[in-house]
């Protein structure tokens, strides 16, 4: 049996979301392998959960041409970071949620005893406000994996907003027992090696979105003036 606390458990049960336009953390959901299991299981009792990532973009310029930049060109992507915080609990801590043997269930208990990487998953279910009236809640497919579906609800069926962090490692880990608090908080920094929807193929011709030469290529549909084709950037000499 996986180490984790499960949804049917009283103290632990699901509640209520209020429905917004704007997006709330109640429903913001993070999925890990816990200890031997076998598929996504929600995590429990997060108190922060976030991401982050940069990349250099360097200017090109050009002599006799005055202080003006030609083109920005972006650089490598740095490696998207991640934080993870939580309540420990006694037969499910950090470790354990994302599927290393630690705690009750196996001697990991450092990063050094880290031999492989795992994976998280993140749902963002929107709410019934915004798949309701929302065009673009409208269009995202994505139902979610766990909680209400078309037969609880049969107002809307519940849509949600994948994200798929793959390859991750911890580079910090920590925990803190004070004396003025009893809650004792884990606290964890992941490096994630790629990051997805689940479902698209990535390469070269993704649609991004700006692009010039896309269907929506027409004037005014949004792309930078520096590609336009009435651009005067056209005139400049090589």
């Amino acid at each position: 049996m996986p180490s984790n606390v499960t949804t049917s458990n009283y103290i632990y049960r699901m509640g209520t979301a209020p429905n917004t336009r704007a997006a709330v953390s109640q429903k913001n959901k993070v999925y890990g392998y816990c200890t031997n299991g076998q598929a996504f299981q929600q995590i429990g009792v997060i108190s922060t959960f976030s991401t982050e990532e940069s990349r250099t973009v360097d200017p090109i310029r050009g002599v006799g041409f005055g202080d003006q930049v030609a083109e920005l060109v972006p650089q490598a992507t740095e490696p998207m970071t991640m934080t993870l915080n939580k309540t420990l609990l006694y037969t499910a801590n950090l470790f354990q949620v994302t599927g290393y043997k630690g705690g009750i269930d196996g001697l990991v208990r450092s990063l050094k005893h880290h031999r492989w990487p795992f994976d998280i998953k993140q749902e963002l279910v929107f709410s019934e406000l915004a798949s309701l009236f929302d065009p673009n809640g409208v269009a995202v497919t994505a139902t979610v994996t766990t909680g209400p579906t078309a037969a609880d609800n049969p107002i809307v069926t519940p849509l949600a907003l994948l994200t798929f962090f793959e390859g991750c490692w911890f580079n910090s880990y920590g925990t803190e027992y004070t004396s003025d608090a009893a809650i004792v908080a884990e606290n964890g920094a992941v490096t994630i090696s790629d990051v997805i929807d689940g479902i698209s193929q990535y390469g070269e011709f993704i649609d991004s979105g700006l692009a010039p030469t896309s269907a929506n290529g027409a004037a005014g549909a949004g792309y930078s003036l520096r590609f336009a084709s009435a651009s005067n950037v056209n005139s400049v000499p090589v």
